[in-house]
């Protein structure tokens, strides 16, 4: 089992509105913004000022981070200004553990709470290759690797 790396518990949240890039510009823009780090990034749809069509895209990442994002912000965007708030968060621990399965190997996340284990959650990815490869169902895929994950954690005696 692989722990994720440590989620920082204060974050940076960045936004502007956005009335004037095209559709391609703008997931250009999101995809640059996750390569370059952000934890997340996302598009809200608005009503802009003259009752325009416009988004607004936040940005979440770590605290250290923020000057260069936001500067990748106004590189990338046709904004002239990026607002930001330093944000805290309460979040669950996250773990991966890799299953095997009839068809093949599956990754799993697992989500604690106080070391108290509440989900577990295969990797489509992974389900949707084998799914496509053997032309079996992707939901039974998901059920057998869903099944072998909880066998394991419990065979360990982590709950």
């Amino acid at each position: 089992m692989t722990a994720e790396p440590d989620t920082p518990t204060q974050v940076a949240l960045l936004e502007c509105n956005l009335d004037d890039m095209p559709a391609e510009a703008l997931g250009y823009a999101l995809d640059r913004l996750l390569e370059a780090g952000a934890l997340d990034a996302w598009y809200t749809p608005i009503q802009a000022k003259k009752s325009r069509p416009a988004v607004l895209l936040s940005v979440l990442c770590r605290l250290e981070e923020r000057e260069r994002l936001a500067r990748l912000v106004l590189t990338e965007t046709t904004s002239l200004g990026v607002r930001w708030q330093r944000l805290d968060r309460t979040i669950c621990q996250r773990s991966t553990l890799t299953v095997e399965t009839r068809w093949g190997s599956v990754l799993c996340k697992v989500k604690r709470l106080d070391g108290q284990v509440l989900s577990v959650k295969p990797e489509h990815d992974d389900c949707a290759r084998i799914a496509r490869e053997r032309q079996i169902p992707l939901e039974a895929i998901v059920a057998e690797a869903r099944a072998a994950a909880w066998r394991a954690l419990e065979s360990t005696g982590i709950d």
